[in-house]
């Protein structure tokens, strides 16, 4: 049985990495879905990888007006939003003497502005008993060295699930984050390493991951899939680790 049948999910940061990836089981499981990256060429060649089943929409979520534009066509489309995950973010790691106005002001913007001012822009779309999935991640519970801006941003996405699990539940609208811990993903490319200081992050992480690995987008998306499904109609407000152990021992 597909688990998201005449389900529309939006997700955002769709066009790579995780978000991608459950955007394929979402549509496995019968969803309609809507992907959002800020670079066309890339969104084009995602919604392209999915086989033309999902619709792609430019746009920059801490950008308020690129939000406006995308729930706007969502409803000129589909008309409702049953699932959101709000997947977009980034980051960069650098100790705190290194850390510029810049840095800590890109992070905030995408990772907390731009999750927070999503989920508002969604909600006079929602459903009644739909549900919200919050992308954070384990460094919001681990006080790993040159995170400190990162770690800070999922901190905030973990306390949103909380209170607006509290805000929105007469509506029965369902909130929880989703924190992975070391996936393979373009991310790492993206944080401003060397490829040898890319190998000794990799090596040193994996070390203290009790499977002794990292983990797949696939087991992301498998986890996003129950977390938007009637499968886990009676959680609300949790932090859903997919970290291999990272964070729990």
């Amino acid at each position: 049985m597909s688990k998201l049948a005449n389900k529309v999910a939006v997700i955002t940061g769709g066009n790579s990495g995780m978000g991608l990836t459950t955007a394929k089981y979402f549509l496995e499981n019968g969803a309609q879905v809507v992907i959002t990256g800020r670079r066309q060429k890339e969104l084009d060649e995602a919604v392209a990888s999915l086989g033309g089943g999902a619709v792609g929409i430019q746009g920059d979520v801490s950008n308020l007006a690129d939000l406006d534009r995308l729930f706007g066509e969502v409803k000129e489309r589909f008309g409702r939003v049953d699932v959101l995950f709000a997947n977009a973010g980034l980051g960069q790691l650098a100790p705190i003497e290194h850390v510029t106005e810049e840095h800590f002001d890109r992070e905030f913007n995408v990772n907390v502005k731009g999750v927070y001012f999503t989920i508002q822009k969604a909600l006079p779309l929602m459903s009644d008993g739909g549900s919200i999935i919050l992308n954070a991640s384990v460094a919001a519970s681990k006080g790993m060295g040159a995170f400190s801006v990162y770690s800070a941003t999922k901190a905030a996405v973990r306390s949103f699930a909380r209170t607006l699990t509290t805000d929105l539940k007469d509506r029965g609208i369902r909130v929880n984050t989703l924190s992975p811990g070391p996936i393979e993903t373009p991310i790492f490319d993206k944080m401003g390493l060397s490829d040898e200081q890319k190998s000794e992050f990799g090596q040193g992480v994996t070390a203290m991951v009790p499977l002794g690995r990292f983990g797949t987008t696939d087991e992301i998306a498998k986890a996003a899939v129950f977390l938007a499904s009637d499968d886990s109609s009676y959680v609300t407000g949790i932090e859903l680790t997919v970290d291999g152990g990272l964070a729990q021992v």
